[in-house]
């Protein structure tokens, strides 16, 4: 992280991801495709909720998407804070892709899943954009949060979370592969000084009594 942006300044950083989707149910991809919560993953919004309830927070931002907007609606019924928008913290537009299964998509697109294997952080989604775009696009967003809050909320999804952990980590965009952000789970890094340190890693504790 570029430490101009935080320097002098101690923040902690929360990444939720959203609760379980009808798609996510059915191993669909989603991408931008605005798909709300499944009753389970209402379920998951409020043990998520629940887990973040004490924590002090200056900022709540999602993606405009449905499924993440209402997940950080039902953890802002425990803070007098708005919701802000963020549009460029929705997922990787995956393009033709969205809806497919990963069999459909095995199938029908063999030569980009081939591509994907690859080099999964520069090769484009058809008609969509790749990993290297979609951080290039979400890691201004952080900077800005960085600046504006001392302790701050995102509400995001998979792809969108684990590019920032790269970026903070300074790992490449291959890592993507190694790193899952399960649905509902909560990541937290504190700052000091610029450099980031995560001190939680895609927490689901909370969860465990949701069937």
């Amino acid at each position: 992280m570029d430490k101009s942006d935080v320097r002098g300044k101690n923040l902690r950083l929360i990444l939720a991801r959203h609760g379980e989707t009808l798609w996510n149910r059915d191993r669909k991809i989603q991408g931008i495709t605005d798909i709300g919560l499944s009753d389970l993953g209402m379920e998951q919004a409020k043990k998520l909720a629940l887990s973040l309830q004490n924590e002090k927070l200056d900022a709540i931002i999602t993606s405009p998407l449905e499924r993440a907007y209402e997940t950080a609606r039902i953890i802002g019924t425990y803070h007098d804070l708005s919701i802000a928008v963020e549009n460029d913290l929705q997922e990787l537009d995956v393009g033709k892709l969205g809806g497919m299964t990963f069999t459909e998509l095995m199938v029908m697109y063999p030569e980009f899943l081939g591509q994907w294997m690859l080099d999964n952080a520069s090769v484009v989604m058809p008609h969509g954009e790749s990993l290297m775009e979609l951080q290039e696009r979400v890691w201004p967003v952080i900077q800005r949060i960085c600046k504006n809050a001392e302790n701050a909320l995102i509400v995001s999804h998979n792809f969108v979370i684990i590019t920032i952990l790269c970026k903070i980590q300074n790992f490449s965009l291959s890592h993507t592969t190694k790193i899952r952000v399960s649905l509902a789970s909560k990541t937290h890094i504190d700052f000091k000084n610029g450099t980031g340190n995560i001190v939680l890693f895609n927490d689901t504790a909370h969860l465990h009594d949701c069937s």
